[in-house]
């Protein structure tokens, strides 16, 4: 069933088109739009240093290699490249057309360096002595013997020059580094008029180039950027210390092998000709853009202040259950909770921390890290909850991508406060989101968990949508006291998993059988549905179940954020099944799986993505949702989700991402409408206390 599946790269490329779709649209303010071209570059960044990448080393593999792959790399790649090319020609229009225009209209000027007025050029004259002199690095190129190596993803500008004491048909070319690892990309420039006036740091360098070559004519200059291997290969790797083998290759990735040169697609065919045989790359290595590459660094856009022209802040609402609670414990073993930030404060899954690190009645605490933020409350409870007596262990997932080097330091600076740390293990990563605190009390220990599915990272909760669960269940806390042990002694559990999904153990085969029981319950005419919120769905073999499902008539709705590989509205395949995604000011992140189940509701929230690498390839946990209360709210949230109008795109078989029509004068949107939903919520409750 080919036709009915897409390739993850391509439904890749189709998510980031939606993102791009947001810096199209004149509803999101100015700024806004500014900060969506950020996130797409800097996604296509990632994008290329990793997918790309590895497929062009598939390119290289032997036959029999490529030939067990279900697709050819170097078709692929050509494929990507022809969307990327479409996109980045988008981006252009957007920019120039769209984005620029209107930010003069609010009196903001982002001039080239063949605007400036005298005034301008003393002004940047004397920043480039006072700031740039010693970085840029301007280096004349000679072919066969000066070749030098460019930083990955840094920018460059590659300048075609003349020697005037050469004939005019000669041609020389230099690079120069434009600094932006050490200065602001956006350099504004004094105020004159009441206009505002925004120069890039690449006009600044090219406003200085003839400073830099005396003695030559400038002819051109174009901006560069190579774009490295960044993968580690290191997933499937089962011997050997794996902490020093990611050791070894971080200090590798700045230097691995070429995956993507970036350039001006105004530059000639000659100079790009020289780049070509200088840095040894192919056709399928060459990606045109526009004049300005590195676009992610328009999230430090200067926006002087107009704050109308950003959206207005939604300021997360404090979870008054439990950050407001005298014995924050003893509300967990009276019932359950569920947060979703960043609607909901993160403060009280920081308090079930810091509260325990004090609490004298705490033996233990553990905790999965996947991602963490460079400061972070979190983890110096943990330190003070060892200066406390307790017994604290940690087990930290190495292998997070583009996390490694941070989530290494914080291990060996947690290690050597004396809380015990776990590494991940070869072959298989953790992306599980759990934590656990042991406790004493008078009918004996107790167990308390958070279980999310969003990383414990204070930064990420306040742009990320992820839901967490605060449980005593013992049905729940005795599972997650097992996924413990099983991390810190890889010895297999003595009893299986009945109530949590754990991913290597029950995961993909409960979610298979929960599919299969709404085929039968469809099949003999009762009522069937299934509803997934996820970031991926890729994985054939849960795809292909769904595509049962649907033909044998369960109702199948699914909000995606990303990457979708199944094929929703196909005849006799999957005409029962609905799509639609969200790209919105916050980043869709929740997990949760709903099967109708015969009126029973099956509800999980969980890490895990439908993708082959989170169901077979590492540990991840689904937790069930017991408690009334919180299963209502989910689905209320997924039903909020649904009927968003304004953010939310159709996903089909043509890929067009073509926004919903709303059926109504007021179209809801529902990352808003999350908000005042809470919010409402918090005032009912308010008003009921009092």
């Amino acid at each position: 069933m080919k036709e009915a599946y897409l390739h993850r790269d391509i439904s890749w490329l189709s998510f980031n088109a939606r993102v791009l779709q947001e810096a199209e649209n004149k509803l999101n303010p100015l700024f806004e739009r500014f900060k969506f071209m950020a996130i797409y570059s800097n996604n296509l960044d990632e994008f290329f240093r990793v997918r790309v990448a590895n497929h062009r080393n598939l390119v290289r593999v032997g036959k029999k290699t490529k030939a067990k792959l279900d697709f050819d790399p170097k078709e692929l790649i050509k494929q990507i490249k022809d969307i990327v090319n479409q996109q980045q020609e988008k981006f252009t229009r957007i920019f120039n057309e769209e984005l620029l225009p209107e930010l003069q209209d609010h009196r903001v000027h982002m001039i080239r360096h063949t605007q400036l007025d005298d005034d301008q050029k003393a002004f940047i004259d004397q920043f480039f002595n006072n700031h740039m002199l010693p970085f840029v690095q301007p280096v004349l190129l000679v072919k066969d013997k000066i070749r030098p190596f460019l930083n990955n993803a840094a920018l460059y500008l590659i300048v075609v020059l003349r020697d005037k004491s050469r004939s005019a048909q000669h041609r020389d070319y230099a690079i120069i580094k434009i600094p932006s690892d050490h200065i602001s990309r956006f350099i504004v420039l004094p105020e004159s008029a009441g206009q505002r006036y925004v120069m890039m740091l690449d006009e600044l360098v090219r406003h200085s180039i003839p400073w830099l070559f005396p003695g030559y004519d400038i002819i051109d200059s174009f901006s560069i950027k190579l774009t490295r291997d960044a993968e580690l290969y290191i997933d499937d790797e089962f011997s050997g210390d794996l902490i020093e083998k990611i050791r070894k290759s971080l200090t590798n990735r700045n230097i691995g092998p070429a995956s993507r040169l970036v350039y001006d697609r105004n530059m000639d065919a000659d100079t790009l000709l020289f780049l070509k045989e200088m840095f040894d790359l192919d056709q399928i290595d060459l990606f045109p853009e526009g004049r300005y590459h590195n676009n992610m660094d328009f999230f430090n856009f200067p926006d002087f202040g107009m704050t109308h022209l950003k959206l207005a802040d939604l300021p997360p609402l404090s979870f008054e259950p439990l950050e407001g609670a005298r014995d924050f414990f003893a509300r967990i073993r009276w019932r359950d909770y569920l947060i979703n930030q960043p609607y909901h404060s993160y403060e009280s899954v920081i308090q079930f921390f810091e509260r325990a690190a004090t609490d004298v009645d705490v033996t233990h605490i553990k905790l999965v890290q996947y991602r963490v933020g460079s400061q972070s409350r979190i983890m110096s409870a943990l330190k003070q909850a060892v200066q406390n007596g307790k017994q604290v262990s940690i087990f930290i997932e190495v292998k997070a991508r583009f996390d490694e080097e941070a989530n290494l330091k914080w291990g060996e600076e947690l290690e050597n406060n004396g809380v015990t740390v776990h590494y991940s293990f070869p072959g298989l990563k953790v992306h599980a989101k759990l934590a656990m605190v042991r406790r004493l009390e008078k009918d004996g220990p107790m167990l308390y968990t958070y279980l999310s599915t969003g990383n414990f990272h204070e930064g990420t909760a306040r742009v990320y949508s992820d839901v967490g669960l605060f449980t005593a269940d013992e049905r729940i806390t005795g599972e997650v006291a097992q996924v413990f042990s099983f991390l810190e002694t890889v010895k297999l559990p003595d009893k299986p998993f009945e109530h949590l999904l754990v991913g290597q153990f029950n995961l993909v085969d409960t979610l298979t059988e929960l599919i299969h029981q709404e085929i039968r319950n469809a099949q003999q005419g009762l009522d069937a549905e299934i509803c997934l919120k996820l970031n991926s769905l890729q994985d054939p073999n849960l795809i292909n179940e769904l595509y049962e499902a649907s033909s044998a008539g369960v109702k199948i709705r699914i909000i995606v954020r990303g990457i979708c590989s199944l094929v929703p509205g196909l005849a006799g395949v999957s005409e029962n099944i609905e799509v639609i995604s969200i790209v919105d000011r916050f980043l869709e992140h929740a997990r949760i799986f709903y099967f109708h189940h015969l009126g029973e509701h099956k509800i999980y929230i969980s890490s895990a993505d439908w993708m082959v690498r989170n169901l077979y390839y590492r540990i991840e946990t689904a937790c069930p949702i017991y408690h009334p209360a919180i299963r209502e709210v989910l689905l209320d949230l997924f039903e909020i989700q649904w009927n968003d109008y304004l953010k939310a795109r159709i996903i089909d078989e043509s890929q067009s991402n073509a926004f919903r029509v709303p059926d109504k004068a007021i179209a809801l949107r529902s990352q808003h409408e999350t908000y005042y939903y809470f919010k409402r919520r918090q005032e009912t409750a308010a008003t009921k206390s009092t």
